[in-house]
């Protein structure tokens, strides 16, 4: 049996070890194995590897399964097809071949409550997510080949679109997509606020620029990320390690926006960061909430929810959302240099001092090649 290099979680907060898994020969019908050309991480591959995405399932969450070790991390996965069982199409119904540079929704099982009646397939309890998968099941990016089961949705990925910014479309990118569809038309008159600088916050600002809002701002850190935030058209940033007192980041907000504060925020830090994105509201505004982190339980100010805010959370993305983020990728690229989003880049081996500078904000977006450092 053919086996693959994978690097494998096996303890929280610790080192990765490098696995030699098989290779799936048996594939289900409509199923596809394919070889890893580039994975990048993101902040949720790093909150799993410290260990604090363990919750999940039950009524609430029953979308979402619980993180365990051992398992491969990286969602955000560029590969092309190896082997195939059966005819499969891509989004747009084309048919797929071997040779095939793709990204992959996550599969759900196409006939429940919320696969067919409310259409919102990313809570499907039957979704496939990847990234957090036993070693065996190949479905995580920091390997070298990815398996992807039956009922996922391709999207061919075009030759001007690199395959390591195509693997950062199947998550920050895709999920971005995801909010500006549940905030609905936005307008010229508008300002828009972005809370976190890493590639959620710079994506959301990459849109919000293409939509053409009044002004985007933008609280984070470190310096390297603002700077990117300022080529990519921030009309204001704000520094957060500078300025960690909330009253004086609200005042800024206030200069800025006529006094009013934000129409539209976009939460892209983490859970702790949504009582200050709601004071950061206008009266009335749209808060779309995406930097979703694990914790204690969050306090808020009862008094902000008479600011009359409607606030929007959103996980994961729908098959159309990773077909809007190539696009934009595609057709966007004179626009922004998206290059700049990917910092560092590592082998197979090197995944774990990856999550690490990940987790403490050394890199942007690091890049996952499937090779073992010389």
């Amino acid at each position: 049996m053919a086996e693959c290099m994978a690097a494998v979680v096996t303890k929280y907060n610790a080192p990765l070890e490098l696995w030699r898994v098989p290779v799936k020969e048996d594939l289900e019908p409509n199923s596809a194995l394919a070889k890893v050309e580039a994975a990048t991480l993101c902040g949720t591959d790093a909150h799993r590897w410290q260990g604090h995405l363990t919750e999940g399932g039950g009524a609430d969450l029953p979308f979402i399964e619980p993180v365990t070790t051992p398992f491969v991390p990286g969602h955000e996965t560029c590969c092309t097809i190896v082997e195939m069982r059966g005819n499969l199409f891509d989004l747009l119904n084309q048919p797929l071949k071997v040779g095939d540079r793709v990204i992959c929704s996550y599969p759900h099982c196409g006939h429940c409550y919320y696969c067919t009646v409310t259409r919102q397939t990313t809570l499907c309890s039957k979704n496939i997510s990847f990234g957090h998968s036993l070693p065996k099941d190949l479905l995580g990016g920091c390997a070298e080949y990815h398996y992807y089961p039956p009922r996922g949705s391709f999207v061919r990925i075009p030759e001007e679109v690199s395959s390591a910014l195509a693997a950062s479309a199947a998550c920050a990118l895709r999920t971005v997509m995801h909010g500006y569809e549940h905030l609905g038309p936005i307008v010229s008159h508008e300002n828009l606020l972005v809370l976190g600088s890493g590639p959620l916050g710079l994506y959301s600002l990459a849109v919000a620029k293409d939509l053409g809002v009044k002004r985007v701002l933008m609280i984070g850190a470190p310096d390297a990320r603002l700077k990117v935030a300022k080529e990519w058209g921030a009309d204001a940033v704000l520094n957060l390690d500078q300025i960690s007192n909330l009253k004086d980041r609200h005042q800024w907000v206030l200069d800025h926006t006529e006094g009013r504060g934000a129409d539209v925020v976009f939460q892209c830090a983490n859970s702790r960061a949504l009582p200050e994105a709601l004071q950061m509201c206008r009266p009335g505004a749209r808060l779309i909430n995406i930097g979703v982190s694990g914790g204690p339980a969050i306090e808020f100010n009862p008094m902000m929810f008479f600011k009359q805010v409607r606030i929007s959370s959103v996980v994961m993305a729908e098959a159309r959302h990773f077909h809007q983020a190539i696009d934009f990728l595609a057709t966007r690229r004179k626009q922004f240099k998206f290059d700049q989003i990917l910092s560092g880049t590592y082998t197979l081996d090197k995944t774990g001092e990856a999550l690490k500078a990940m987790a403490e904000y050394r890199e942007v977006k690091p890049v996952i090649v499937p090779k073992i450092a010389a």
